[in-house]
């Protein structure tokens, strides 16, 4: 039991950084971003590559950053300059990284087995622990600088801050590439961690990531930036370990994975939404009564 919830914490930490940067699209620019499922494997190829090549693990980390910045680039270029729908322009970039990814890696699965990674001489936990800690508060930091506050308006007012003379166009693809440079690391120490990259090892991670994000915020709130992207990294532990406990259950298999998915994200956006609708009808019962006392002690005041 201890064992599957090391893992589960270790496994929600190497994620962290994936929601982190669907929680830069989902929340701060307010942008259906499908690129998540294309660039989370295109950090993983070219992490392995590099590192199957004999490449230090630290710039394979790097060169995989970058490449989620290019395709994230590229997904705000077909939305901005193309003026492409922002979930088509995802979908449209998602697909073409799957060729692209394929083209990298030149097989549909590269083994990093008996290969030097970042976690070879230190345990994953603490390399992954200062790497997310790290890139938090950098983007903690980021979020607050000039740019980063024109990033947050785009997200809450595109129309306002245009007014104010700031280019929309070029906050949306610095959020976007920010995002998935930071998709793109967490897939290329995934790769690291569990030895191999896949063509298909992205496939429903925008799924994860705001499952991540949406448990996080129910359970810590985020009042502020530092609160909610702290949110987001322990939203991607907790999701984690909900995983590995639905997964002990007799009658569930490793193949209702996604479907547990599916489960914890609908059970994530209703619950709000009911508990809201509870609060408020029980605020209106509380009114009415309210309303009523006032009504009978008015009416015992006329009668005398």
């Amino acid at each position: 039991m201890m064992d599957s919830m090391t893992g589960a914490v270790e496994l929600g930490l190497l994620y962290a950084l994936m929601a982190l940067g669907v929680y830069v699209t989902f929340r701060i620019l307010d942008f259906p971003d499908l690129t998540v499922d294309g660039s989370f494997t295109t950090g993983g190829a070219i992490a392995a590559i590099l590192i199957a090549n004999g490449y230090s693990p630290l710039l394979a980390c790097l060169a995989a950053f970058a490449g989620g910045l290019v395709a994230g680039a590229c997904t705000g270029l077909l939305h901005t300059k193309g003026k492409i729908n922002g979930l088509l322009s995802g979908i449209l970039m998602m697909i073409a990284l799957y060729s692209i990814n394929m083209r990298i890696m030149g097989k549909p699965n590269i083994s990093l087995l008996g290969v030097d990674t970042l976690f070879t001489s230190m345990s994953p936990i603490t390399v992954v622990l200062i790497i997310v800690i790290v890139f938090k508060l950098l983007l903690d930091a980021f979020l607050h600088t000039d740019l980063g506050l024109a990033l947050r308006a785009t997200g809450d007012n595109a129309r306002m801050i245009r007014s104010f003379g700031a280019n929309t166009d070029r906050t949306t693809i610095l959020g976007l590439s920010l995002s998935n440079g930071l998709v793109a690391l967490s897939g290329a120490l995934i790769a690291q961690q569990s030895g191999f990259a896949d063509i298909s090892m992205g496939i429903g991670m925008i799924v994860v990531g705001l499952a991540s994000v949406i448990i996080g915020e129910a359970i810590f709130g985020a009042r502020s930036v530092f609160q909610a992207t702290l949110a987001a990294v322990l939203g991607s532990i907790v999701y984690r370990i909900v995983v590995a406990l639905a997964l002990r259950v007799d009658w569930l298999k490793a193949s209702d994975l996604k479907l547990i998915t599916a489960i914890i994200v609908i059970i994530a956006l209703v619950l709000p939404s009911v508990q809201r609708a509870i609060k408020q009808k029980a605020n209106a019962k509380k009114r009415s009564a309210e309303l009523l006392e006032l009504a009978l002690q008015m009416n015992k005041g006329g009668e005398r």
